[in-house]
């Protein structure tokens, strides 16, 4: 293969890549993405068509190039028994059987369903409901809604769900951002349209959820995992409580689960936990456990609640001969 024909190769490739990515791609955005002209990009849709990938094209306000579902599977991927296997094993890992691939599975899944003919997504769904798991795992959600969330998150249009909140359930429009896995539950970051402002869903609290048609343009948004994370472990508690640990960051990581607690390196001996609960005793007592030693950043309240319970400890330790009668050993 000569150079010239390498990196048309490479360029038909990118264009795929950037056809899966979105819903709706105009030719001008797609040329400078590639770097190529108009009249170059329309080639190699031509290109991709022969190869068996069905892209369409429209014309007017909200048009432009599409990859759909084809009537087949594009030539040299995958055979209808392969993509039907593969498929179910991308919802059994997304849905929470597979906790660690579930970001992975997501977006492997999203790529998929472009490309997979009606007649398959029919099997798939068959078959997706014979897949269960068993032990730990993230708290089980409908790969539909998965699926409907993502898609929304990467066609960048509005989304909406009822969602409880203050004891009643409520309608709720947000511009979608990121799908987030904790070790125990799926979250979606989204830009709350009615509250002007960034939050977090837990996914399984979702109904009635659906994708609009009105497109959004993105904005400056937060580190998704981080702001989740944070979130979960500590925002939503009615106290929160950061402590210097004297331990190294990726120690504390491994006795705290990521949804209680965010640990960030201070150095290379110490880092420093922040985490939230009904109570700050409940905070204090599972940071004491730990096993290092720690000191209180915030609040200082919770400093003062140490000394308390640290003498309330001391008086229950009697000496034995209260506690047995004996006469303690001379020294």
């Amino acid at each position: 293969m000569g150079a010239g024909e390498r990196g048309t190769t490479e360029r038909v490739l990118t264009l795929l890549g950037l056809l899966q990515q979105r819903q709706v791609w105009t030719g001008p955005e797609l040329a400078d993405r590639l770097g190529v002209t108009p009249r170059t990009v329309r080639r190699d849709v031509e290109r991709l068509r022969t190869l068996g990938y069905p892209v369409h094209a429209s014309q007017g306000v909200g048009g432009g190039y599409q990859l759909g579902p084809g009537q087949a599977l594009p030539p040299l991927l995958l055979d209808d028994e392969e993509a039907i296997a593969t498929a179910v094993s991308l919802l059994a890992g997304a849905g929470g059987a597979v906790a660690s691939a579930g970001d992975a599975a997501l977006r492997a899944l999203t790529k998929l369903d472009r490309v997979l003919p009606t007649r398959l997504r029919h099997e798939v769904r068959a078959l997706s409901g014979s897949v269960e798991s068993f032990g730990g795992g993230r708290t089980p959600v409908d790969p539909k809604v998965l699926m409907t969330l993502a898609r929304a998150c990467r066609d960048e249009v509005e989304a909406g769900f009822d969602y409880p909140s203050g004891g009643e359930v409520r309608g709720r429009r947000v511009e979608p951002y990121r799908l987030v896995a904790s070790d125990r539950r799926w979250y979606l970051l989204a830009y709350d349209l009615d509250r002007d402002d960034w939050r977090n869903f837990r996914v399984d609290r979702m109904t009635e959820v659906s994708a609009r048609t009105r497109r959004f343009r993105p904005r400056a948004a937060p580190d998704a995992a981080a702001y989740v994370q944070e979130s979960v472990a500590s925002r939503v508690y009615p106290h929160q409580a950061r402590f210097l640990v004297h331990a190294s960051a990726d120690t504390v990581r491994a006795q705290i689960p990521a949804s209680a607690a965010v640990v960030r390196p201070r150095g290379s001996e110490r880092c420093e936990v922040l985490s939230g609960a009904g109570s700050l005793d409940f905070v204090l007592m599972h940071v004491l456990l730990l096993g290092h030693d720690f000191e209180v950043l915030d609040p200082p309240e919770l400093g003062r609640r140490c000394r308390v319970l640290a003498e309330r400890l001391l008086s229950a330790a009697v000496p034995l001969t209260e506690a047995t009668g004996e006469t303690a050993p001379s020294r």
